[in-house]
């Protein structure tokens, strides 16, 4: 036995020192020491770390250099029959039964497909104990006996014996166990060791550690998480920085609560209803009452805006005394309805949009045939650039079952009137649209022809993704996009930068159709993102009304100010 732990790796260790099928929240101490786990290396004994696959694959390869049976006619076995080979193995089958399991949630299942497994004495892979402890962390807790808490760490104990060498997922599954155990140090502490093993922790690592410091109230610990995020360049999101908020509004951190509206600011810029809510309770605490300069220095804070690009300072609390927070709205030009505030348009900075220029027309050739979208490029800088850019299939569609040119004519005629230089939009649309369905109706085919005369459509080819073509048109001509498309899904989350909803609001047109006609919603004359006035009061926008139809509905907190240069 002695032996056996010898060779066990080091972390894994730990995990077998903690009594099941509870860990103690006393056992703290045993995840504060130093753990050095070594690299996993291809060795006789770490060769049950593969899947089944990699060793069927080894097998092959041991087979086709060693075995003197094998004849040189021998028929290869072909990739179709391997896969089909592994599918039916016993251990394809349980991977098929567990990723099931996983996908609908069936925790008990999951555990007695396990037991089952264990006493026949079948062979797990990591991703077989990466399901399992996936279940388990995502249940932990939750039901009345802890279940999955009290499995989840006999499972992984289990892993340690087959010397499973862990992955990411199979850390945060643990992470995950440890906040279900009301041990963020412990979850904390396993990230830490994911990072010294060369082993890259994600946001979602980071996570247990992070919330269960902040519901506990730990500030400190919180920021420390914070920190260790920082420096492994992962980016935190709403949750994150509103859990943040949060503590350091309970802590009565002052600093910490403006350090993180900023970081609101540059990352969210429109919160949730769940984080207004956070943002309202700390304006309305006892400490944002207590924090903030009676006098500051003028100039020096019209400095921080205007170094800043407009919106903001981020010179500290301005003001004394008790916050006013209420629910409001901003009319057409801006001005607060509350306090009557006139909110700014923040700057863009030109040199950002040629980077992003550059960056968009990248990951497009990245994801479209590369010659498609090359001579797309070509096509824009021969007839470009453009007032104005139309996602024809979006605009076509708008309220509509069938796609309608004439709506699609009545925009491009609208546009034309308002352009400066009296030229036509550009019109994108998938090839199938200028060629098949309403576009063989003889007038239609009139007004695509004169458009395409006109230098003013460009049909996608077969196979591609238009969003790419007219979000890059407009990026490249600075001009307006006429879209509904709020552009969240996971195409524009491959952008990965806050630039692009500053861009998008500054230069996205929405439109309408009702019985008075068609409407267009230009972009509005200011920044919709939490501003920061020069004499101390907040404006925090929300994602509540973020549409055509209902007004955006704005935290307004202001508070008595006495300023002095």
């Amino acid at each position: 036995m002695v032996g056996a732990l010898a060779r066990t790796p080091p972390l894994f260790s730990l995990f077998i020192k903690i009594p099941l099928p509870l860990i103690s929240r006393n056992s703290r101490c045993i995840f504060r020491t130093t753990i050095h786990f070594p690299k996993p290396k291809l060795t006789p004994t770490s060769m049950d770390n593969f899947s089944m696959d990699k060793r069927l694959h080894l097998c092959t390869l041991a087979l086709s250099n060693n075995s003197p049976s094998r004849s040189a006619s021998a028929p290869l076995v072909s990739n179709k029959s391997k896969k089909k080979a592994r599918r039916e193995s016993p251990e394809g089958v349980l991977r098929h039964k567990l990723d099931m399991c996983s996908r609908h949630g069936h925790l008990v299942e999951a555990l007695r497909l396990y037991d089952e497994a264990r006493s026949r004495g079948l062979p797990l892979s990591l991703h077989h104990y990466n399901v399992l402890l996936y279940l388990c962390s995502s249940n932990g807790g939750a039901d009345d006996d802890g279940v999955g808490l009290k499995r989840g760490f006999e499972i992984f104990r289990q892993m340690v014996d087959d010397k499973v060498v862990p992955n990411e997922a199979t850390f945060t599954s643990a992470a995950r166990l440890a906040a279900a155990a009301e041990d963020p140090e412990m979850a904390f502490h396993l990230v830490k060791q994911m990072k010294g093993l060369g082993i890259p922790p994600k946001l979602r690592s980071y996570g247990p550690a992070l919330f269960g410091f902040c519901k506990k109230g730990e500030a400190d610990r919180a920021y420390e998480v914070d920190a260790h995020m920082v420096e492994s360049k992962v980016i935190s999101e709403e949750p994150e920085i509103s859990a943040l908020l949060k503590v350091s509004s309970d802590s009565s951190k002052g600093d910490k609560a403006y350090e993180m509206l900023h970081r609101l600011r540059i990352s969210v810029r429109q919160v949730s209803e769940s984080t207004s809510g956070v943002v309202e309770e700390w304006f309305m605490s006892e400490e944002a009452a207590n924090v903030g300069m009676e006098s500051w220095d003028v100039e020096k804070v019209r400095e921080g805006v205007v170094r800043g690009g407009g919106g903001w300072h981020g010179q500290g609390w301005l003001g004394s005394g008790n916050w006013r927070v209420v629910r409001t709205q901003m009319d057409e030009a801006g001005t607060c309805s509350c306090c009557g505030q006139k909110l700014v348009s923040i700057d863009i900075d030109p040199k950002e949009t040629e980077n992003f220029a550059t960056s968009l027309s990248k990951l497009a050739s990245q994801r479209e045939v590369k010659a498609d979208f090359f001579q797309f490029k070509e096509w824009l800088q021969k007839h470009g650039p453009f007032d104005a850019v139309i996602d024809g299939a979006n605009v076509g569609l708008i309220n509509l079952h069938n796609f309608s040119f004439s709506q699609l004519n009545t925009l491009v005629n609208r546009l034309h009137q308002m352009s400066p230089s009296k030229r036509l939009p550009l019109v994108i649309l998938h090839t199938n649209r200028v060629t098949g369905g309403p576009a063989q109706n003889p007038k239609n085919k009139k007004l695509l022809e004169s458009w395409k005369k006109a230098g003013a459509l460009y049909a996608t080819p077969a196979g591609s993704n238009d969003d790419w073509y007219w979000l890059y048109a407009s990026v490249n001509s600075k001009c307006l996009l006429v879209t509904n498309d709020e552009m969240r899904d996971h195409l524009f989350q491959l952008l990965g930068t806050n630039f692009f909803p500053r861009w998008k609001e500054k230069h996205q047109v929405r439109m309408s159709v009702s019985r008075q006609g068609l409407a267009l919603h230009m972009p509005p004359p200011y920044s919709i993102v939490i501003q920061e006035s020069e004499d101390g009061r907040w404006h925090v926008p929300t994602t509540t009304g973020d549409d055509i139809e209902t007004p955006r509905q704005w935290l307004c907190a202001t508070r008595a100010t006495t300023n002095t240069k």
